[in-house]
């Protein structure tokens, strides 16, 4: 695609340097959008960057912690001022320990939260304050389907999980309050195979992994892209999203004795590189992970779920838009 194109808007995605937020850049700008990329380490913005200008969009990435909120508000008023309005935001950017509640000291356990929680708080309130003056924009959240039932050795990342549902239903409801245009989305993925594996604050000998069933961070990058251009309030991904969902609904103490039993095991593997946590220093400074990590072998790059529901809701946008085009021409 041509620069010279016309943009679809500029979006900026915390998080874009790995995993799920560097698919999602990738697709983005494969779309036809100009991308902003907030994130930690700088081998990772060169390298995601350059994706964006070499899918003739313009790129621009920003060294930021986004449990800063003075730095989120700096890097969105630099995207405004070079890239232009904001019209998509997407908050993926999270750290992680695989440790007890127990074992995870006062201090990781609060940067999970303000990296996890509150950044996309932060972000959230950064792209509110652009979007609701002009009364237009999309935000997205990334959630996950641990917002809804907690597991073992993840406390700190289960709790920001669901912190960020409960926080994005209220400013739901406050943007409808006021009829506003704003659109406020979240996107509830699986297990998904990102180099965060490697990061993770680990407390055990071997390496961590994301629940099966994993799927390539790919499929949760369509699906966010399709939200961006066609918004809805809540989106599974994966079928294990919703049997997660659902099964915690109708049988949740059944739940809690099935992952007493096999949430420790299944969350760990085989020995695997070990690149050191990244909760409070990156770990992309001068090693560019891209957007998968070590899981490709098992990794689902298709999710029927998901595509299912994206294809009837295309269906249902393009019947109304028809239906609106015929009611103004009679």
């Amino acid at each position: 695609m041509s620069s010279a194109q016309k943009s679809r808007g500029v979006a900026v995605v915390t998080g874009g340097t790995a995993g799920v937020g560097r698919a999602t850049v990738r697709e983005l700008a494969q779309r036809g959008w100009d991308v902003a990329v907030l994130a930690r380490g700088h081998a990772g913005l060169r390298a995601t960057e350059a994706e964006v200008k070499a899918a003739g969009r313009r790129g621009l990435g920003i060294a930021t912690d986004v449990a800063d909120l003075t730095a989120v508000q700096a890097a969105a008023d630099r995207v405004e001022s070079e890239l232009g309005p904001i019209a998509l935001w997407v908050n993926v950017a999270f750290v992680g320990a695989l440790k007890t509640f127990w074992d995870t000291d006062p201090e990781t356990f609060r940067r999970i939260t303000d990296v996890t929680y509150f950044g996309q708080v932060h972000g959230t309130r950064v792209a509110l304050g652009v979007m609701r003056p002009r009364d237009r924009g999309v935000i997205v959240n990334v959630s996950s389907a641990l917002a809804y039932r907690g597991i073992p050795l993840q406390s700190a990342y289960c709790g920001a999980k669901h912190a960020i549902k409960g926080f994005t239903e209220s400013v739901i409801t406050e943007l409808g309050h006021e009829h506003s245009k704003v659109r406020v989305c979240l996107a509830t993925l699986p297990g998904v195979n990102t180099p965060q594996f490697d990061w993770n604050d680990n407390g055990f000998e071997g390496h961590p992994r994301p629940v099966a069933p994993v799927f390539q961070p790919e499929v949760a990058a369509r699906t966010i892209c399709f939200l961006a251009e066609h918004p809805r309030r809540n989106v599974w991904i994966g079928i294990s999203s919703a049997y997660t969902v659902l099964g915690n609904r109708i049988a949740p103490a059944l739940l809690d004795r099935y992952l007493a039993r096999t949430g420790f095991k299944g969350q760990l593997t085989a020995e695997g590189p070990r690149h050191g946590s990244n909760v409070f220093v990156p770990r992309d400074e001068e090693d560019d992970r891209g957007a998968h990590g070590m899981f490709d072998d098992e990794a689902h790059a298709r999710d029927p779920l998901s595509a299912t529901s994206i294809a009837v809701w295309e269906a249902l946008d393009g019947a109304a838009e028809r239906l609106k085009t015929a009611v103004r021409r009679s």
